[in-house]
């Protein structure tokens, strides 16, 4: 059963399987004289990957036992293992990967887009794949190391990676709070590499195509068109427009603006997030059109009610509008990318243009009183969208 590179791997029904003899001076320790396991894999190149881990542990193991073994004339000089402090408050264990992985979307994945539980999803059932489903501080920084290789290996960028990182550090992390176990240290500082590809630069729209499609909302002038033309003079996050009620936005005030703030049917992705968002130009003629026509609180019912917030379903229909009006790919979330470069052409300051966007503030100092006033704000919105 085991191969003749020494990897202690056979194959049962396609399925790769571990398979090791135990010592005979070690016997007495295990309730089978061989240890046999499945891997979980159909890769032969993974399969010889989380054996070696295995054998390697098991090396480890055994010359520990054979150390402490009483017949090894040197153990008489070490000390006795040491027992729990206090017996009946011992360390609590920790859990297994998918049970971490719960914990965590139990408590975070409440009003959070299906997107957010997905992610989660992605990077812990890769890392169960690949080492299998296990107490979460039985993992080593070598199989971290290994397993960082492997989704590599798989032709993910060294950005996603680091993103598979970040979940899975949030989730054990959170996971040992909750269930009061040791914090797992093995995603900290882990090397990366760099990451040599080409960078793909954010598509933005064209001010020709972006003047065209404005004025196309304007002649169509139905709910989608409201919100590509919100977003086009505001900055705005799609699932930000989306959330928004009548109650939301100050339409008679001097300046009109937009108090953008979490609702239970839509969070805000950072705190910097809520703010108020000055309307002008096309933004402005949206706002007013989206209020006359809805019949209920919310400014885009179509994609929007007290219970859910259809992000994913009004970002397809609007790109398909979009995409046969312009040249190099731009999407509905470029809208944003466009609005920051468009503040930047008028000069507006950046701590100005962060807060406009809801872009994270830079610095103590920012966080400290009322912030820009709304009609500073505005002055600069009114700038770049040309009023």
């Amino acid at each position: 059963m085991v191969d003749h590179n020494g990897s202690f791997i056979f194959q049962k029904r396609g399925v790769f399987y571990f398979s090791r003899r135990v010592p005979n001076d070690l016997l007495d320790n295990y309730q089978k004289p061989r240890i046999v396991f499945s891997l979980k894999t159909r890769s032969a190149q993974t399969a010889k990957a989380r054996a070696m881990i295995f054998a390697t542990k098991l090396d480890d193991d055994w010359k520990s036992m054979r150390w402490r073994d009483t017949s090894n004339p040197l153990s008489r000089f070490l000390r006795p293992q040491a027992k729990p402090a206090n017996d009946l408050h011992p360390t609590p264990k920790a859990p297994m990967v998918s049970e971490a992985k719960s914990v965590y979307l139990k408590h975070k994945a409440e009003g959070r887009p299906k997107t957010f539980t997905q992610a989660v999803d992605r990077a812990v059932d890769a890392l169960v794949s690949y080492l299998g489903d296990r107490e979460v501080n039985s993992l080593t920084r070598l199989e971290i190391n290994q397993f960082r290789d492997h989704l590599i290996s798989k032709g993910l960028s060294i950005s996603s990676v680091k993103r598979y990182f970040t979940t899975l550090k949030a989730v054990f992390n959170f996971a040992s709070r909750e269930l009061d176990f040791e914090e797992p240290r093995v995603f900290s500082q882990v090397y990366y590499g760099e990451d040599t590809g080409p960078q793909k630069k954010r598509a933005v729209f064209l001010p020709d195509e972006l003047a065209k499609i404005q004025r196309e909302c304007r002649i169509k002038d139905d709910e989608q068109r409201w919100l590509i033309a919100l977003l086009s003079d505001t900055g705005m996050r799609l699932s930000e427009a989306l959330g928004i009620t009548k109650e939301d936005i100050a339409l008679s005030a001097k300046q009109p603006y937009i108090d953008l703030k979490p609702h239970p049917w839509r969070r805000l992705k950072t705190t910097a997030s809520a703010r108020k968002v000055p309307l002008g130009g096309h933004a402005l003629w949206a706002a007013k059109r989206a209020c006359e026509a809805s019949e209920n609180a919310f400014l885009f019912p179509k994609y929007c009610d007290e219970t859910t917030c259809r992000a994913n379903s009004a970002s397809g229909a609007l790109n398909k509008w979009i995409s046969p009006r312009v040249s190099n790919g731009a999407v509905v979330h470029s809208l944003r990318h466009t609005f920051r470069d468009r503040l930047r052409a008028v000069e507006c300051p950046k701590d100005i243009i962060d807060r406009i966007g809801g872009w994270s503030i830079g610095g103590v100092g920012e966080s400290y009183g009322e912030g820009h006033p709304i009609s500073v704000l505005s002055k600069w919105v009114c700038k770049a969208v040309g009023d």
